[in-house]
């Protein structure tokens, strides 16, 4: 079966991945040029994951949308096991957001160029004014529900454990005083760790913890946020 399957991969997955993100990257930069990029920088980025789960043969499980506020912005904080976290989000998560993601990610062919007309927020780790940057274009993203999905971890495991977190994400829900929001992934290592080369059948779940409200504002109130974030993902953990 295991032949079968990345014969099934190559042969098929691969042509239609491919085609579907090229429509994708060029549907969200059209729809975000004629407006409505909340809608754009969303929708169809949520398709082309789905779909890329649903042509792998991958099942889904989510659990705790119902903690979620319809109209309460975020910053959701998952653990990052492989490179199908980003499909296991943006997906499954069923809420309008933007990433917050590396700028180096701005060079790939289309993909970057659709993330920038969708919105969303790059990070400039070499210039310490990014962060500042980071915060104004989140005040002005942030807005009627929409939210923000950050790595903690900052890059994907190496061995599937839960990694230190990095200060950005809580900083910024500090300074927007928003709550943040811990989600555990499962078997996104499984399906494809670092550096593999091919998919492996498991089953993908993304469980959303309860919100995670700001203790005040300053330094103390980030360290709290980190703590109670890292203990939530930590207990949904297989």
């Amino acid at each position: 079966m295991k032949i079968l399957y990345r014969i099934y991969q190559l042969c098929i997955v691969l042509p239609i991945f491919l085609v579907l993100t090229l429509l994708t990257a060029l549907t969200t930069i059209i729809g975000s040029l004629i407006g409505g990029a909340h809608v754009w920088g969303y929708y169809p980025g949520k398709i082309w994951s789905q779909l890329t789960c649903y042509l792998l043969l991958l099942p889904v499980q989510v659990k705790g949308r119902e903690k979620l506020d319809k109209c309460t912005s975020y910053v959701f904080a998952p653990n990052h096991q492989g490179a199908f976290d980003i499909f296991l989000i943006y997906g499954f998560l069923g809420r309008n957001f933007k990433w917050m993601m590396k700028k180096s990610l701005r060079k790939i062919p289309f993909v970057g160029k659709a993330c920038e007309s969708a919105g969303h927020i790059f990070v400039d780790r070499t210039n310490p004014k990014g962060m500042l940057t980071t915060i104004r274009q989140a005040e002005r993203s942030l807005t009627n529900g929409v939210s923000l999905v950050v790595f903690p971890e900052g890059s994907r495991t190496k061995d599937g454990h839960l990694g230190s977190f990095k200060r950005g994400a809580f900083q910024l829900a500090d300074d927007l005083q928003l709550p943040v929001v811990p989600v555990t992934i499962n078997g996104s290592f499984d399906v494809l760790p670092r550096n593999a080369k091919w998919v492996r059948r498991h089953r993908l779940t993304l469980i959303i913890h309860q919100p995670i409200p700001s203790h005040g504002k300053g330094p103390e109130n980030v360290k709290i946020l980190m703590d109670e974030t890292y203990k939530a993902i930590a207990s949904g953990l297989n």
